[in-house]
């Protein structure tokens, strides 16, 4: 049952999809006892809340895996024998620097017109730029972006499913702030590491590159 629920949630990550990529992170740092109690705590209180109906930036917090609408997680969705399994939500408004420049321009120029001035002094400039990135962030709708994760307790890893630099440092925040542990990227050679235990450091170090004919 639970390998099957497994699966379930790694399907619905993209993990046996064609087009899945992902990365290893390992956690740094132990476990708090009744860790379940702990992040469920945690979780509801980094979750994601939404900027639909304000002016705000960016959001970004905790979503469930099968929906990202659902922030409240009833039933504990996220938990799945030893693993956790989130989807980390971001909604980000943006304002092109072309539009941000275009429509700076013409009201800086509606301004000389109207003051009847060659030239408005930077001040007034950076005043301008303000008001019209807030008139422009008002008009435009937070566009979304969901990541999952999973994370094995029993290995103390997390595999996670994007390779943009910026999702990883968003990630690494946020993980933070939610359970105050750190994450630490698994290259190749720190994932061999980990995998083969400290047995075998010995013979990992020992390695050389060699050159494939």
């Amino acid at each position: 049952m639970q390998a099957a629920l497994l699966f379930f949630w790694c399907n619905q990550m993209g993990l046996l999809s064609n087009s899945s990529s992902f990365v290893r992170f390992a956690v740094e740092g132990e476990l708090p006892d009744n860790f379940w109690d702990f992040a469920a705590r945690q979780i509801a209180a980094h979750s994601f809340k939404d900027i639909d109906d304000n002016f705000e930036e960016r959001s970004v917090g905790w979503v469930s895996v099968t929906n990202m609408f659902d922030a409240e997680f009833a039933f504990a969705s996220y938990a799945v024998s030893d693993y956790l399994v989130l989807s980390m939500r971001i909604d980000e408004r943006k304002v092109p620097a072309a539009a941000l420049k275009k429509f700076c321009l013409k009201e800086e120029e509606r301004i000389k017109r109207e003051k009847q001035v060659p030239k408005l002094s930077r001040g007034h400039r950076l005043e301008i730029k303000e008001n019209v990135k807030l008139m422009l962030l008002k008009k435009a709708p937070p566009v979304p972006a969901v990541y999952d994760l999973c994370w094995n307790l029993a290995a103390n890893t997390v595999i996670f499913f994007s390779t943009s630099a910026a999702a990883h440092a968003a990630l690494e925040e946020l993980f933070k702030d939610t359970f105050g542990l750190h994450l630490v990227l698994q290259v190749p050679y720190l994932a061999a590491g980990h995998l083969l235990g400290p047995e075998q450091e010995s013979a990992l170090a020992a390695l050389e590159p060699s050159i494939l004919l």
